[in-house]
């Protein structure tokens, strides 16, 4: 519900497109995509920062609350309300322009709400695309403001180290713009004020327009599926595998069988690469990439792997136990598929957590031996990211075991797993899905009390009002 005079001032900024106000069409902007489920006193979709000004100055004179939402993709309820009903939600989908792609610059201006999807299919014509490689489809602005990484930022990075330029709305008694549109790659000036904006969920300012840097489409690409001798394998095949492909590895993904298993049993397209031996106990996906046409004379990406199996089968003490070469469409589809299985098979527990790359492996042994004497019933189905240190540690509770609807068990089991990756291994309880309600009490929890502190300070510089689904308190 939404006080008359607010409504009214709303109509005066927006035209009817912009504002939804029947339970039927705010529905979907209400729910996120783990299903989770809020309440929103509507919903607004202004169609340039301008707009997005004016309504912020007018929620902040009047004490409104704001959350922020783009592609609505992510997994840690950062872009939905919650259940009070009081929250505006604030939809940038309108904003989808793609202001300019610039071949020569590398570069492309957009508007926050242009999804991935259509970026890519706009620098088709130049033979570019925006590198970060995410399973769902996101928006710019929501990509931007959690920082996403994605399964090429071994050989890209994440947004962060693709982003030249962003437009901001503070969240102050004025909507101040802050134009930061620096389409430069290098701009040495003093801080670098967009930075503040990157990674925080729209706390410290709700980004508007972003300019990003372009990379030139893969041209060659060549994929296998490894399956390392024992756990204590991975390490070496990444150290080896990066030592003889070089700037060639674009990923390197590593898969539970219990993710896998589940991925395809839930995937009627996907069918096990094994076949007809079993499912393996854990697989690893590589990739190697290309930006060029497969040259008169050159070897294939297809043969270079194949050599660097070879070398690593002829190891005196391999740490191979099998691979399997097929076509990337097919390994990245069973890649892909693993999160949405997970978490039809059970009720699902998401981390998202990280560490120093030589440490993943000794977390998943610890944890696994943990839960099996714990927990015997919830299964670890982790997937994730090996060449950057992050996992998607997913945990799954049968869904007619009592632990499933227990939500003091789920919490508990939480803060046990987060306590042992910060504090026994050193490592983050958000690798690159940010922060949102979900992981607010371990932000809590595990940052530095001065660290909490200067945060405070910045959040009161930039944006004093709530316009976020989440606080630096």
């Amino acid at each position: 519900m939404i006080d008359e005079i607010h409504l009214k001032k709303f109509i005066s900024i927006l035209d009817q497109k912009g504002i939804l106000t029947q339970d039927t069409d705010m529905e979907p902007y209400e729910k996120g995509w783990r299903g989770d489920h809020g309440k929103a006193a509507l919903v607004l979709r202004p169609a340039n920062t301008g707009e997005v000004s004016k309504i912020v100055s007018y929620c902040v004179q009047n004490n409104l609350a704001l959350v922020p939402q783009s592609g609505n993709t992510g997994l840690m309820q950062g872009s939905t309300p919650d259940q009070s009903g009081i929250q505006i939600l604030l939809s940038f989908e309108r904003m989808n322009k793609i202001f300019e792609i610039d071949p020569v610059n590398g570069s492309a201006h957009i508007g926050a709400g242009c999804r991935l999807s259509k970026l890519n299919e706009t620098c088709e014509e130049f033979d570019l695309h925006f590198p970060i490689d995410i399973g769902s489809d996101p928006c710019l602005g929501g990509m931007t403001s959690t920082n996403s990484g994605g399964s090429r930022f071994l050989k890209y990075g994440g947004v962060r180290e693709n982003t030249l330029g962003l437009k901001v709305v503070l969240g102050d008694e004025n909507g101040t713009i802050l134009d930061l549109l620096m389409p430069l790659h290098k701009n040495n000036v003093g801080p670098d004020l967009k930075h503040m904006f990157i990674g925080t969920c729209g706390i410290f300012g709700l980004i508007t327009e972003v300019i990003v840097k372009l990379a030139p489409n893969l041209k060659q690409q060549a994929t296998a599926l490894l399956v390392p001798k024992d756990l204590a394998s991975v390490n070496i095949l990444l150290r080896e595998i990066e030592k003889r492909l070089g700037t060639y590895l674009s990923a390197f993904e590593g898969m539970s069988g219990e993710a896998l298993k589940r991925g395809i049993e839930h995937n009627p397209n996907i069918s096990n690469p094994f076949a007809p031996e079993g499912i393996p106990d854990y697989a690893l996906l590589i990739e190697i990439s290309r930006t060029w046409d497969k040259r008169d004379a050159e070897q294939s990406l297809d043969e270079i792997l194949e050599t660097t199996l070879e070398e690593l089968w002829e190891f005196p003490n391999t740490p191979l136990a099998n691979a399997v070469i097929a076509a990337p469409e097919k390994l990245w589809d069973i890649r892909h598929g693993l999160s949405e299985g997970t978490q039809k098979s059970g009720k699902l527990i998401g981390f998202d957590i990280s560490f120093k790359r030589g440490d993943l492996i000794a977390f998943k042994n610890h944890m696994t031996a943990y839960l099996k004497e714990n927990y015997p019933h919830i299964a670890i189905c982790d997937f994730g990211h090996i060449g950057d240190g992050g996992m998607h540690f997913s945990l799954v509770i049968p869904f007619d075991h009592k632990h499933a609807k227990d939500t003091d068990f789920q919490t508990n089991l939480r803060k046990n797993v987060f306590d042992i990756v910060v504090k026994k291994f050193g490592g983050s309880f958000s690798a690159e899905h940010s922060l949102g309600r979900i992981n607010m009490k371990a932000y809590q929890d595990y940052t530095r009390k001065e660290v909490k502190e200067i945060n405070r300070k910045i959040k009161s510089l930039l944006s004093p009002a709530s316009i976020s689904a989440i606080e630096f308190e």
